[in-house]
């Protein structure tokens, strides 16, 4: 059969490979060199640099050759240097797919690797992001995580007397949340909310940002028991949620994928809502001030639950000198400077270290209610093998929903779409047993 870490990686363009089961061949280095590949925008590239700078001069002897990816051609180099037994010592990877990257025998645990301390330090949702469901063990860790909040202006939702949702266990009911639209559809504004549906499908926002309705509904997209989709995906709860989302468009209350980004802060404010990551925030607040008001995402159904993963480090199997990665991954990770980056950028919290050391995600700061659910929301993309087709299968159909389609067809296609490589892949053993 054709694994799927075979398949997906044929997908981005990668020559055909011999094998992905366990990789048996040790990828040799020079001594003292330590081989690390990431993505980033420009001040994660500089950061990174620095502190592999820092971490040569405090480890004399030892050289750390960088392998910047760009994000967009980050999966096909990832792609060939799997294919050539050539994976750097340390990867930075996008977690949805780490399951896929564990299933394909590419990692290693890092317990054990990375100072204990640093480990005891990450929180429930970094925790989650890292692991490996089969064997529960932690592949991987990163100083920041992810989380999608409500953001509104303060002024125009206390002008129309809506309730402003302090915490999670505050938040909008599914009929608070839309009677909230109708008021401010009512009140005049172009489009009530922006579900940045012009991120399009190249992007991981379609599952990431909408999986947490279905979930808070009462259904997924795959049985995480039986690792099955259908029979989740094409339920009935499934269904009602994805046919509530294609209602606030045909009402017009969505701002259109065709009006591009940023429908929320810019002049006019065309979107009075924005369903936005965390990384939103800097940009909105520096143009609305203290009117910027983030609110936790609403419990459409019997729980709440929110996004979260992000870029995570991890350790090769076939790493030449494991304990230097794990050395050099507890080096950057705690180093003062590298941390200051990320706080300058609201980076969102994986360590509850640092946390307390930004202000705008500590205990009542402006963002304090988005860490929040990490703790009490945030539920990981699917961990399976099959993600890669996962994903897609929804983008698909959530793209069609929202352009009219019939709800129930769509998601019926996508739950044999990812059954069938299921299927393929002989039920990706160990899972679905």
């Amino acid at each position: 059969m054709l694994s799927l870490g075979k398949r997906f990686l044929r997908q981005i363009g990668t020559a055909s490979l011999a094998s992905l089961g366990l990789l048996s061949a040790t990828v040799m280095t020079e001594a003292g060199t330590l081989k690390v590949m990431f993505q980033g925008d420009p001040y994660e590239i500089q950061a990174i640099s620095d502190a592999a700078k820092r971490f040569e001069q405090a480890n004399s002897g030892t050289t750390v050759e960088l392998i910047n990816t760009p994000h967009d051609a980050y999966n096909e180099k990832f792609g060939s240097m799997a294919s050539s037994n050539t994976l750097p010592d340390v990867i930075e990877l996008d977690a949805p797919f780490l399951a896929n990257y564990v299933w394909s025998g590419y990692l290693q645990p890092i317990s054990g690797l990375v100072d204990q301390s640093l480990i005891n330090d990450m929180t429930k949702s970094n925790v989650s992001q890292g692991t490996y469901p089969p064997d529960g063990k932690l592949y991987a860790i990163g100083l920041t995580d992810s989380t999608v909040v409500l953001y509104g202006s303060r002024k125009q939702l206390e002008a129309l007397k809506i309730r402003i949702p302090k915490s999670v266990d505050d938040a909008w009911t599914k009929d608070e949340f839309e009677g909230a639209l109708k008021a401010l559809a009512s009140s005049g504004v172009k489009w009530p909310i922006d579900l940045f549906r012009a991120y399009g499908t190249k992007t991981e926002w379609i599952p990431y940002a909408y999986e947490p309705i279905l979930i808070s509904m009462g259904c997924d997209l795959i049985d995480r028991a039986a690792w099955k989709a259908t029979g989740a995906l094409d339920s009935q709860a499934c269904v009602d949620a994805t046919t509530m989302m294609q209602s606030w468009a045909k009402q017009g209350w969505v701002v259109p994928q065709s009006a591009g980004q940023n429908q929320f802060y810019t002049e006019g404010r065309p979107a009075a809502l924005a369903w936005g990551g965390h990384w939103f925030y800097a940009e909105a607040s520096a143009k609305m001030g203290e009117d910027l008001v983030a609110m936790p995402l609403p419990k459409f159904g019997a729980k709440s639950a929110s996004p979260n993963g992000t870029w995570i480090y991890a350790i090769s199997k076939t790493s030449s000198d494991p304990a230097l990665a794990g050395k050099f991954l507890s080096f950057m990770l705690t180093d003062k400077a590298y941390r200051e980056s990320y706080k300058a950028h609201t980076g969102f919290p994986g360590l509850k270290s640092f946390a307390a050391e930004s202000p705008t995600y500590a205990d009542k700061g402006a963002m304090a209610t988005a860490f929040e659910q990490a703790s009490k929301s945030a539920v990981p993309r699917p961990p399976h093998p099959g993600y890669p087709t996962i994903t897609l299968a929804f983008q698909v159909a959530m793209t069609n929903i929202f352009d009219g389609a019939d709800p129930k067809t769509e998601l019926a296609k996508a739950a044999k779409k990812i059954d069938d490589d299921i299927a393929d892949n002989s039920g990706y053993a160990p899972f679905g047993k």
